[in-house]
């Protein structure tokens, strides 16, 4: 095993840890994990993302269910134009985009080198969400309410987002759920991680046509993940929450300008 791979599961590792201690995040790390350390094409290493992020989010949202923290008529709500959008940018957008984008003299902006840019600039919102952290409080007891039109263009913006990265985008499922159905921070937390699993796992059914899936390394990089998520919730009750938040936030606007730098200077 080279020490690139070590390193990269190592980083299969830190995603699940992140996700345990802080409830998210952690997902996005998967895809420049994938990229950078075991060499994977981004559209297939986006595709993996949404299996690893599903089926970690998936674990979170079971134990969640079991403490009654889970809004299943906002989650079906928000998910379904999530869903259908992003299993579409999966099994006929993404494979419709040109390999080659735009040629400007010596530099030509591929297929590949879009969706990290992409990436990078959904990496660093999230980050600045992360940082600055200021998703307003519903008031306590207040009747859970639906804004229906913009549910639904939130849910579609969520789905490409998710489709085209394969994040699993609780930096903005979590606002909306607070903004939008003023559940309170727990449920939508708690909510949030079902939609994601939801939105992640429907988008890679829309890869299993279109990619030659490695089931063996993939099983392999989950299974680690989800390890990490249990030794994150052990190592919760230790840690400050908030400020590890914020420090993760940094680190992520730290990787977001890193990979456009990577990605320009190819």
């Amino acid at each position: 095993m080279e020490i690139t791979e070590i390193f990269g599961y190592l980083g299969a590792l830190m995603v699940g840890l992140v996700l345990g201690l802080i409830g998210g995040g952690g997902s996005i790390l998967t895809v420049p994990v994938l990229v950078y350390l075991f060499s994977l094409n981004p559209i297939v290493a986006t595709g993996y993302s949404l299996f690893v992020v599903g089926t970690s989010a998936l674990v979170g949202a079971i134990r969640n269910m079991k403490k009654k923290l889970v809004d299943f008529k906002t989650a079906f709500i928000f998910a379904t134009p999530a869903f259908i959008t992003v299993y579409l940018t999966r099994r006929f957008i993404l494979p419709a985009i040109p390999e080659n984008l735009l040629v400007l003299g010596e530099f030509t902006l591929t297929k590949d080198i879009a969706i990290m840019l992409f990436f990078a600039i959904v990496m660093l919102a999230a980050s600045i969400t992360m940082i600055v952290n200021k998703t307003p409080e519903p008031e306590i007891g207040k009747k859970v309410s639906y804004n229906y039109p913009l549910i639904i263009i939130q849910g579609i913006f969520l789905g490409f987002v998710t489709g085209a990265v394969g994040a699993g985008g609780g930096f903005l499922i979590i606002p909306a759920l607070v903004l939008l159905a003023k559940l309170p921070m727990k449920k939508a937390v708690a909510t949030s991680l079902l939609i994601i699993a939801v939105n992640s796992l429907i988008g890679f059914t829309g890869d299993l046509a279109t990619l030659e899936i490695d089931w063996k390394f993939l099983l392999i990089f989950t299974a680690i993940s989800i390890v990490g998520i249990f030794i994150g919730i052990r190592l919760n009750g230790f840690i400050d929450g908030k400020k590890l938040k914020k420090g993760f936030g940094w680190f992520v606007l730290l990787m977001g300008i890193y990979i456009i730098f990577k990605e320009f200077s190819n």
